[in-house]
């Protein structure tokens, strides 16, 4: 497919974008900084302006697409990850601006211009736990997409905002929306210099319900997302099947979630931050759990 990545540049994104290229994709990134990698092609543009937006989404990729003379290429597919990435960045509201402004200029030009497919990044901190004042323990658990999205944050609440957005033009036009309500990213290097010490201090990854989504299994599951049509508008969760802590799911539940409802039965390592509706819908299967790159210290 014909994919125009925004946000290629990020943690996620320079992951992801290569991944894409593997699967056989043409991914022209557009970013404020260029990704320096072989095989990408970028065009550096401002997500909050709408004009740039539908040039970038009505552009050629590269020179080599000026040889056939027949004109520019239509996109197949557009995956918008580019965002001020989380609070405490730049001021509150210019988060908030840059996310929901942003998101609504890349989804208007994708679909007046007739692009069907659009997957966007969501985020685990819709559901108002990550970015809490002070200590908020899920409704249920596992959570899973129908779970309240109850926000207190000018990220997460660009996010919901955003989820509203794809709704909308999915009713609009028909195209497929998928959104991706992403846990905490892992690139490769982060199970030596991170996992460490999260699994013996637990009380560490609390606000992200003890899970994590490797960057390259959310390669794959972009990839499903890209592959897999006709589902008009849906929200997944993206995360690993298990937990990121060397405790197991009762051992968590003891510790933190006492009182907190149970919807299901769960593993003994089951994440709690559920990604069943993307193993069902896509046919998402984990690659890269971190048991396969360091050892568990309890075994």
């Amino acid at each position: 497919m014909r994919v125009l990545f925004t946000g290629g540049s990020g943690k996620a994104g320079r992951v992801v974008v290569p991944y894409l290229i593997e699967q056989g994709h043409r991914v022209l990134n557009v970013d404020k900084v260029p990704l320096d990698l072989e095989g990408v092609d970028n065009l550096t543009a401002d997500i909050t302006d709408s004009g740039q937006m539908f040039n970038a989404l009505s552009s050629y990729a590269g020179f080599d697409e000026l040889e056939p003379g027949t004109g520019v290429p239509k996109f197949d597919a557009v995956v918008h990850f580019a965002a001020v990435p989380r609070i405490l960045l730049v001021p509150d509201n210019e988060t908030y601006r840059v996310n929901v402004i942003g998101t609504y200029n890349v989804m208007e030009a994708a679909t007046k211009l007739g692009i069907r497919k659009i997957v966007f990044a969501s985020s685990e901190t819709t559901y108002g736990i990550c970015f809490a004042d002070g200590e908020r323990k899920p409704e249920y658990i596992p959570v899973d997409e129908e779970h309240p999205v109850v926000p207190e944050d000018s990220y997460a609440m660009s996010k919901v905002v955003n989820e509203v957005t794809g709704r909308s033009f999915h009713q609009r036009t028909g195209a497929d929306i998928y959104g991706l309500r992403i846990n905490n990213v892992i690139s490769p290097e982060q199970y030596e210099t991170d996992f460490p010490t999260w699994l013996v201090n637990p009380d560490m990854r609390r606000r992200n319900f003890f899970a994590y989504i490797d960057a390259r299994d959310l390669g794959q599951i972009v990839d499903l997302c890209l592959k897999t049509d006709g589902l008009g508008f849906q929200i997944f969760n993206a995360s690993n099947d298990d937990h990121s802590v060397a405790l197991t799911t009762p051992e968590i539940i003891a510790r933190y979630y006492e009182g907190v409802p149970l919807r299901q039965e769960m593993g003994l390592e089951e994440t709690f931050f559920s990604n069943r509706k993307a193993r069902e819908m896509l046919g998402f299967e984990q690659r890269h759990h971190w048991r396969k790159y360091i050892a568990d210290p309890r075994r």
